[in-house]
């Protein structure tokens, strides 16, 4: 399963949430989602801990190899894990609706702030 198969999972139902609970709303559940697959010692996602978690996200069918390439996909620093930051911006690369929207997403974010 490459990764643009993984963000099909995804890719619908993003642009929804973000519809419904607004930005602050939607990244506070990105967050949420990052807590409940890290592995709650090292405060990181990590294989053993995405493995552990997949079917919180429906993906418990997912072969190593394919959990590996998630991560490899989102590690963005090469520690072998992703840290929230990464993990939010791999969800955002797996929605491409989101990726279109992400400048107003941005910019109604910073207001809010």
């Amino acid at each position: 399963m490459s990764s643009s198969q993984i963000g099909v999972v995804f890719e619908d139902f993003f642009p929804a949430m973000v519809e419904k609970l607004g930005t602050e709303g939607f990244m506070k559940e990105l967050c949420n989602g990052f807590r409940l697959l890290m592995d709650g010692e090292r405060g990181v996602i990590t294989f053993e801990s995405l493995k552990k978690n997949s079917a919180l996200l429906g993906l418990q069918d997912m072969s190593d190899e394919e959990v590996v390439c998630m991560l490899r996909e989102g590690d963005l620093d090469g520690d072998g894990a992703l840290n929230e930051m990464e993990f939010c911006t791999l969800m955002f690369r797996l929605s491409p609706a989101l990726m279109m929207d992400s400048k107003n997403l941005l910019v109604e974010a910073i207001v809010n702030l």
